[in-house]
């Protein structure tokens, strides 16, 4: 924008973008009271969903059971949350295969530890040394390829199939086991809808279009937006006033 500089490009996904600001939010679902949220601009990795998960649940006074969809589920969120004691159920990703109905990453056996990785056929090669947090890691199979049966279900590459191992690709793995569980689908599938709903509250009544420029008025417009939603839930749930304080009256 030339006339917000701080309203940038946002792509969701390859084919979907819009211009604005993110808004981020943390919602405790059984009362879809709004516990924090913060509004970014919408571009940069400063300002990515997974970046700021840590600091939606820094007010936490104790570890929670947190729910996100896939765009908290990095390698970095993950293990961030993680040390600070909370149970992620973070979607994971879908693995795209090479090619189409072929094998995924996860039908190779990847040893980060050891440095190896066994492909669906059995051959082995030696992965690339660990460089840091954010460099991906590779292997490539080369002339390993020529000849083998599998080949049609792996890669189309002349020069045989190379893999490439993003950071916290044991966290990732470790995640889309747990999310084939069935104990964990119910639990996602049951409190995916308040959180949605409390959403669809938020950006209700044509408020996904900001009143202001810049990203402290409109991040100070949420919190506003949030706290005036925060205090209709109460009183919903029926906060009153008994003379001395206020408190949520019990019901039978």
């Amino acid at each position: 924008s030339t006339v917000d500089p701080d309203a940038r490009h946002v792509h969701k996904t390859r084919t979907h973008y819009q211009d604005g600001y993110k808004a981020h939010l943390a919602i405790e679902p059984e009362t879809t009271i709004y516990t924090e949220v913060e509004l970014t601009p919408g571009a940069g990795p400063r300002h990515h969903e997974a970046a700021v998960a840590e600091s939606l649940l820094a007010g936490e006074d104790e570890p929670v059971d947190a729910f996100g969809d896939t765009a908290y589920s990095t390698g970095g969120a993950r293990q961030a949350l993680g040390d600070a004691g909370h149970r992620l159920f973070f979607k994971p990703a879908p693995q795209r295969p090479a090619i189409a109905g072929g094998f995924v990453l996860d039908d190779f056996r990847i040893d980060t530890a050891g440095g190896t990785v066994t492909c669906p056929a059995g051959r082995a090669v030696p992965l690339s040394p660990d460089r840091g947090p954010d460099t991906p890691r590779s292997a490539a199979f080369g002339d390993r390829c020529t000849g083998c049966q599998l080949r049609e279900r792996c890669t189309a590459s002349k020069t045989g199939r190379t893999l490439r191992i993003q950071p916290g690709y044991d966290l990732q793995h470790t995640a889309r086991r747990q999310a084939a569980d069935p104990a964990w689908q119910a639990a996602y599938r049951r409190w995916r809808p308040p959180v949605e709903r409390a959403v669809a509250w938020l950006v209700g009544h044509r408020s996904r279009r900001l009143r202001y420029r810049g990203t402290i008025k409109n991040n100070t417009w949420l919190h506003t937006r949030a706290a005036a939603l925060n205090l209709r839930t109460l009183l919903n749930l029926g906060l009153a006033h008994n003379g001395t304080t206020w408190q949520i009256q019990a019901t039978t």
